[in-house]
This record gives C-alpha cells, structure tokens and sequence, in this order.
C-alpha cells in the first residue's frame, strides 16, 4: 500500500466505484506524486478544489484493480467480520492493519497469554515502540474491542508462550518464522500451500511439546540472519534433532540486501569469538561462507527484505 493509511485507500476505492471522492487523498505523499502528478490519473473537479476525479475511468480502474483493489477487499473484508467500525476517519497504516487483522484471527492464544500493554504494543506492532498503542488510542480502542477485554493486565503473566499456526487447506510445508510480520497478511503463503507458525522469537519451549503428527511435512526455518535469528535457529534445529526430524534454514539469495548491524532498531551484534559462538554444523558450507561474510562485514540480511515465496520457488522447493 506504500504507506497509504486506511482513509486513502477509501479514497481511493470511492475514485473507481464513483469516479470522484472529497476525501483528503492527495495528503498522502505517494498519490499526490505518482496519481496526480506523475500519471496524471487524478484531478481537482473543475471550480471545486474539495473534490478529487479521475482523469479517464479505463485508466484509473487499470491501475486500481491491478495495485489496490485485491487490498481493499481484504481489509474491508476483516472491518466486516470484526466488527470495528471502518469509515474514513480512522488513521490506520497498513501496518496497524495487518496487525489488527493478526490479532483478530489470532484473538484467542492472545487472550489466553496477554502481556501488560507496553509489551504487548512492542511485540505485535513493529519497529513502534512500547508506548504506540498509549498514543494511538483509536487503535488501542480497536485492540481491545478484538480482544473482548476491557484493559491490558498490569504485569506480565509468568509463563507466557505464545504459538501461533496460520493454517491453509492443503499444507504442503511448514515454514517456521522468527517474526510475527508474516503471519499477518497470510494469503499469500496459504495459496502456494505453505503453513505459518510463530512461537516467540527466542522462545522455543512450544516446540519441545509439538507432538509426532504435527512433524510429518518438510519444515522450513525463516528469520533474519544476524546473530539472534542464527542463534535461535540452531536452538530450534536441536530440538527437532531431538524429535528426528530435520529443519532447514531458508538461505537469502545471493543478491539479498545486506545492512549493517548498526542500523536503527537493531539490537543483534555478532559476537567476537570464532564464528560468532554459532554451531556450524547446524549449517550447509554455502550458509558458513555466507554467515563469515556477514560477520566480518558486521552487516546482516532482514528477513522483511527477503522474499520467501521467490526463494522457495528459485530452490524448487515451490512448483513454478
């Protein structure tokens, strides 16, 4: 959606339905610079600079239907099943989209394991930080309402874990992932037949009781490769060694963009010891090579960067 928040995309389905809208959509910078000025789709109505048109119906229903209008279906789908109010006041990102819609379908194993609100906001919404929810109270309001409570516990509960499965009709592979982000716009993965799970980041005591039955599908671990998401995933691995079942990591392609490890947000450093203290045996010799790379460039791959699906169809792990 880059970065258009909910009212723009309203906006914008009220520009193909009905050709006009008076909503405030050339606010968001991208409409502005690519709808009106750059592709000309858009413009004032004629004498009335409260309205916005499109240029040519043909032209903009092209352009909608082929970069937004599967988008909107699918939010206003979840404003539809939810029950949270959806007009065009609400200032929601599409990141506080995909998380309310994460934890709608996840609303549940939430509830049952809740966190104090700071936690809770860190955890779920990322790259916000723990006080986004205190100063988003419309959000807050619709958090709560989904989570049919009245407010956030003051402390932490002392065994939290979470486990999260994004099921799909067929699974064909479980994939694994060290971040919420992908369980959140799942339909992706549910139509190449891939199943999400999601246990906690560097919490892997769920996956010491996941019983025989749920092990019998190729699994594949997803994360970011710095030092916590390797660290975890040689963690995970022996585990599964445990249950004699083999776990793979997904590798980043050879031309995955690398940041360094002091980058906002980032909290891995690699540590100062051979190999960083990682178990190389958990990992193939191509995974080593890349792994010393990253290490003595003190750079690291976001799994956000990485495209899983394109991986696993270049690995022919995915049917092209």
């Amino acid at each position: 959606m880059r970065n258009i928040e909910w009212k723009h995309l309203k906006g914008l389905h009220q520009l193909y339905e009905i050709g006009k809208t008076k909503l405030k959509i050339l606010n968001n910078e991208y409409i502005n610079l690519v709808l009106f000025k750059q592709k000309k789709l858009i413009k004032f109505q004629e004498g009335n600079h409260s309205v916005v048109m499109v240029t040519n119906k043909k032209r903009f229903a092209d352009f909608y239907e082929q970069n937004y209008l599967k988008t909107y279906k699918y939010y206003d789908g979840f404003f539809t099943d939810s029950g949270i109010e959806n007009n065009a006041k609400k200032t929601f990102t599409e990141e506080d989209l995909k998380a309310l819609v994460f934890i709608y379908y996840n609303r549940e194993e939430l509830r049952n394991n809740l966190t104090t609100q700071k936690k809770f906001s860190a955890q779920v919404f990322k790259y916000e930080n723990s006080k986004y929810l205190e100063n988003k109270p419309s959000l807050k309001n619709a958090v709560l309402q989904l989570l049919e409570i009245d407010e956030f516990p003051e402390v932490d509960p002392k065994n939290q874990q979470w486990r999260f499965i994004v099921d799909c009709l067929d699974p064909k592979f479980v994939v694994l992932c060290e971040n919420l982000d992908c369980l959140k716009v799942p339909v992706e993965y549910q139509e190449n037949n891939i199943e999400l799970w999601y246990v906690g980041g560097n919490n892997t005591k769920p996956l010491i009781h996941i019983s025989q039955d749920k092990l019998n599908l190729p699994i594949y671990y997803f994360c970011d490769w710095d030092y916590n998401g390797l660290s975890i995933y040689s963690q995970i691995k022996q585990i599964f060694n445990d249950k004699n079942k083999n776990i793979e990591i997904i590798q980043p392609l050879p031309n995955a963009k690398r940041l360094p490890v002091s980058v906002k947000h980032h909290k891995s450093k690699w540590k100062k010891t051979d190999f960083s203290n990682l178990t190389k045996d958990h990992f193939t010799e191509a995974q080593v090579e890349l792994i010393k790379e990253l290490i003595s460039g003190d750079e690291w791959i976001e799994e956000e960067s990485m495209d899983l699906i394109a991986i696993m169809k270049h690995k022919s792990i995915i049917n092209t």
